[in-house]
C-alpha cells in the first residue's frame, strides 16, 4: 500500500479519536505520530517522542485498536515505534511553528503599541521604528547622537536650532524623528515633522489663486500649522534651495518660533556654507544653535546594525559570517545595508532555507555588484549630461530638462543597478509613487523614441553600464 493511502487511512482513525480522546493526550501525544507502513495485518507509526510511546500503549492502545477496527472493518496490530530521525525532523517542524507564532506575537504587540501611540506620532508624521535605542553608536555618529538626545531631554534649552548634516541613508532621519519619539508619548510638546518638499507643497497650495479662495484664510491656516507648535523637524532642508518666496516664508516661520523659544531641528546633506543658493541671513540662522555631521559607519557598527535588524525582523540562527559578507559590501548607506539584509531575509523565509554565507552569495551577488556606480554617481553623471545640477534632480522643479533627467535618473538607477523604488525615492527625495510613474514613462518612451534611446545609451556607456 503507497504512502497516501496510508496516510489516509490514518487520517480517518485520528478523526474517530479525536471524538473520544482528551485534547490533553490527544493534542501532544496523538496528532504528532506518523503512519509509515500498513503490511498484512500490521499497521506502523512512529513517534519523535520515546516517552509517548510508553504513554499510548498504556493509557490509549485499545482505544487506537478499536478505533481501527471501525475504520477498516476488521481487527489489526498496530505498532507504535520511536524514530530518531523523526524525533529530530519533528523539533525542526516545531521550533518553525514557534518562531512563526513569536513572529505573530511580536506584529501583535507592535501593533497594538502603534495604536496606542498613534494619536500621538502619526499625527506628527514620525516613524515608529525611528528610535534613540536603536540607532547604531559609533565614533562617526556619536555627536550626533548625543547632541539629539540632549535635545529631547530638554528641547529649546541647549541647542537651537540643531543642524544634522550627513550624506544619504546615514541615518539624519532617524535622529531627527527619534527626537519627536522620545517627546511625544510624554504628552508635554507638540511635534511637526515635516520633508521641505511638504513645507514647499504647502506654501504653494496655500498661495495658489482658486476662485471663491479666501487667501489670507489660507495663509493663515498654513502658518498656523508651522509656528504653532512646541517642536519643528525639517528634513532635507537643503531642497529649499533657489525658492525665493518660500524660502522668505521659511526664515519668517524659524524667527517666529525661535523668538518663542520653540526647538528647531534642521536635516541636510550639505553643510550650511555649502548652500550658496540659500540667502545668508538663513543660512546665519541655520548655523546659530549647533551643527553637527554624521559619516558613514565603521565596519563593526555596520556588523551591530545588520543583528540589530535581525532581532528586530526576528531572523534567528544567522552566522557572523553572513552579517560580515554584507557589511563588507555595503559601506557608505545603511539604507542599502538594512535593504540588503531585508531582501536576503524574505527569500530565504520563501524559499523556506536557513541563511549562510553561500545562500547570502547567491540571493545578493554583491561581487557582480562590486563594479556597478553608486546612486550618487549615477545621479551626478545624469546631471552632467544634461549640464543640470544634482540638486536639480532632486528638487520639485517641472522644468522641462530637469524633469526628463530625473526620470532617466529614475529608470536607469531602477534598471541597472535594481534598486527599490522606495531606495531611489529617498535618494531623489520623490515619493514611490512618483519613482514608478517615471521610471515607466522612460521605459515606454524609449520603445518608440530613438533620440531618447541613444541619450540613455550614452549615459550608460559614460557609467560602464
Amino acid at each position: 500500500m503507497n504512502s497516501v493511502e496510508i496516510k489516509k487511512i490514518w487520517d480517518e482513525v485520528k478523526k474517530e479519536l479525536k471524538s473520544i480522546v482528551p485534547a490533553s493526550t490527544y493534542d501532544p501525544w496523538i496528532e504528532p505520530l506518523k503512519a509509515i507502513s500498513f503490511e498484512g495485518n500490521q499497521f506502523t507509526l512512529i513517534s519523535g517522542e520515546s516517552f509517548g510511546v510508553q504513554y499510548i500503549k498504556q493509557t490509549q492502545y485499545k482505544n487506537i485498536l478499536e478505533a481501527f477496527k471501525k475504520c477498516l472493518n476488521q481487527e489489526i496490530i498496530v505498532n507504535i515505534e520511536f524514530s530518531q530521525e523523526y524525533a529530530e525532523k519533528r523539533k525542526e517542524e516545531l521550533k518553525k511553528i514557534k518562531q512563526k507564532e513569536q513572529k505573530i506575537q511580536q506584529k501583535e504587540e507592535s501593533e497594538k503599541k502603534a495604536i496606542e501611540n498613534n494619536s500621538y506620532l502619526c499625527g506628527a508624521n514620525i516613524n515608529l521604528r525611528y528610535r534613540f535605542d536603536n540607532f547604531v553608536e559609533d565614533d562617526n555618529n556619536k555627536m550626533a547622537k548625543r547632541t539629539a538626545m540632549k535635545v529631547a531631554e530638554n528641547p529649546s534649552v541647549l541647542y537651537n536650532p540643531l543642524y544634522i548634516q550627513g550624506g544619504s541613508g546615514l541615518g539624519k532621519t532617524h535622529l531627527m524623528q527619534a527626537i519627536g519619539h522620545y517627546v511625544i508619548p510624554k504628552k508635554k510638546y507638540k511635534v511637526l515633522c515635516v520633508k521641505t518638499e511638504d513645507f514647499i507643497n504647502d506654501y504653494i497650495n496655500s498661495t495658489a489663486f482658486v476662485p471663491n479662495k479666501n487667501t489670507n484664510s489660507a495663509m493663515n491656516k498654513f502658518r498656523n500649522k508651522y509656528r504653532n507648535v512646541d517642536i519643528l523637524l525639517i528634513d532635507d532642508i537643503q531642497f529649499i534651495e533657489n525658492k525665493k518666496k518660500c524660502i522668505d516664508e521659511l526664515f519668517n516661520t524659524l524667527d517666529t518660533l525661535y523668538n518663542a523659544n520653540k526647538q528647531i531641528v534642521l536635516t541636510s546633506d550639505k553643510l550650511p556654507k555649502d548652500l550658496p543658493e540659500i540667502p545668508k541671513r538663513l543660512r546665519t540662522r541655520f548655523e546659530q544653535g549647533l551643527v553637527v555631521e554624521i559619516l558613514p559607519p565603521e565596519f563593526d557598527t555596520r556588523v551591530q546594525i545588520l543583528k540589530n535588524l535581525a532581532v528586530e525582523k526576528n531572523v534567528n540562527e544567522v552566522p557572523d559570517e553572513v552579517f560580515e559578507y554584507i557589511a563588507t559590501h555595503y559601506k557608505d548607506n545603511v539604507r542599502e545595508l538594512e535593504g540588503a539584509f531585508t531582501k536576503l531575509s524574505a527569500y530565504a523565509e520563501i524559499e523556506e532555507t536557513s541563511i549562510t554565507l553561500e545562500f547570502a552569495k547567491h540571493v545578493l551577488k554583491c561581487e557582480e555588484n562590486t563594479n556597478k556606480p553608486s546612486i550618487d554617481k549615477v545621479i551626478n553623471t545624469v546631471a552632467n549630461y544634461f549640464n543640470i545640477t544634482a540638486d536639480n534632480i532632486k528638487s520639485t522643479s517641472r522644468v522641462q530638462n530637469i524633469s526628463k533627467a530625473r526620470a532617466i535618473t529614475c529608470y536607469i538607477i531602477r534598471n541597472y543597478l535594481q534598486k527599490s523604488f522606495q531606495q531611489i525615492g529617498e535618494a531623489l527625495n520623490k515619493k514611490h509613487q512618483t519613482v514608478m510613474f517615471a521610471e515607466d514613462k522612460i521605459r515606454n518612451s524609449i520603445k518608440k523614441d530613438k533620440s531618447l534611446k541613444e541619450e540613455i545609451n550614452k549615459i550608460l556607456d559614460i557609467l560602464n553600464l
